[in-house]
């Protein structure tokens, strides 16, 4: 261990931690299982705070953190892990969080993802979405249909990523990985780029603004496969946080271009698992000519029923995973009732199986 700040890298991948949180004014915390854990030692100060992160943090991006308060990158420890970073400043003074990322890509079997989501690996051209929350594993779905395509296809994928989590060996396909603020100026300028180094797949870390959505959406447009992720939580929110995001007199035209290229949206949120560790509910939409037609006439909200109806082309709706993992004895009925969509419906599920929970019981967002 070269760096003083390995040994709690070493601690929280021996407990099996998520997350390790430092932040001025508390000992460090892990997560782990979903659960926040503090560890016994000593309250941090700033002297610590920078005796810790400034050896292991590249210089220019220090400099950064201390000018502008706020810098993400990504370390690590070899024959260890991989580590996330985000640093910040807060009230009390310096803070930062990081996330474990797996030092071997996890396959799309070990996640015990759905068939369906398989057939993602033979796209050919369009835009695929996988979207959720913070924390939701988005980043290690999109890693395993990478490493597939990677492992079966002779493709050039180009990947723009804030930080690079997962490194990709040159298998059938050539990957060309760049990080944002450190190989470009941003995911729009990255993007640019990419366009132009004779890719047939584009991963998008993250389409934060609309200036990269619109250059996703034209990019698909022009017969590449785009991979690109959203926070949100389920299919019909994606769309309407794609089309949302343009002014009112850009929207039916964003609305057919979408119609005309989103091939399908996966969306995921981790839940707690009976027994511990965590398992993701799963969401997945597939377009044909219907979808395609409630996008472009501004029928987002019955893209729902429209999952329903899909079940045998491998859709399955947000609330229907969670009532399988209800079923299958996985999850907790509060955890389901928490993240569900529908949360009467749920409700009503639930009743049906002898779990009454009050209309007045506030649950968790």
């Amino acid at each position: 261990m070269d760096n003083l700040i390995d040994r709690f890298f070493k601690l929280m991948v021996d407990r099996g931690a998520s997350d390790m949180h430092l932040s001025v004014g508390r000992p460090p915390i892990f997560r782990a299982s979903g659960r926040i854990e503090p560890i016994r030692f000593r309250i941090l100060d700033d002297a610590y705070f920078t005796q810790l992160l400034k050896p292991i943090t590249p210089p220019h991006q220090w400099e950064e953190y201390i000018r502008l308060g706020d810098v993400d990158y990504a370390y690590e420890v070899p024959g260890l892990a991989r580590f996330r970073v985000n640093l910040f400043k807060q009230e009390r003074g310096m803070g930062a969080v990081f996330r474990v990322i797996p030092s071997k890509i996890l396959t799309l079997e070990t996640l015990q993802m759905p068939k369906a989501v398989h057939s993602i690996v033979d796209f050919r051209s369009g835009l695929m979405l996988v979207t959720g929350p913070t924390g939701s594993g988005k980043s290690t779905t999109l890693a395993a249909i990478i490493n597939e395509i990677n492992a079966t296809r002779p493709l050039h994928i180009v990947t723009l990523e804030d930080p690079i989590e997962f490194v990709h060996e040159n298998k059938q396909s050539l990957i060309t990985q760049r990080e944002v603020h450190n190989h470009s100026r941003s995911f729009r300028s990255a993007l640019k780029s990419a366009v132009r180094e004779d890719p047939d797949l584009i991963l998008v870390g993250e389409m934060r603004d609309q200036i990269t959505i619109e250059m996703a959406l034209n990019a698909a447009e022009t017969g590449l496969l785009v991979f690109g992720t959203l926070h949100t939580n389920s299919a019909a929110k994606t769309m309407d946080r794609i089309i949302n995001v343009f002014p009112s007199d850009r929207q039916e035209s964003i609305r057919g271009i979408l119609a005309s290229v989103l091939k399908g949206v996966v969306s995921q949120q981790l839940l707690r698992r009976k027994g511990g560790g965590r398992v993701a509910a799963i969401e997945i939409l597939f377009c044909h000519p219907g979808v395609s037609a409630l996008i472009r006439h501004d029928k987002t909200h019955q893209i729902p029923s429209a999952i329903q109806q899909g079940i045998a082309l491998g859709m399955v709706g947000m609330d229907a995973s969670l009532r399988k993992l209800v079923e299958d004895d996985v999850i907790e009925t509060s955890a389901a009732l928490e993240k569900a969509l529908d949360k009467d419906e749920m409700r009503d599920f639930l009743k049906e199986r002898g779990v009454d929970i009050p209309e007045d019981v506030e649950l968790p967002s």
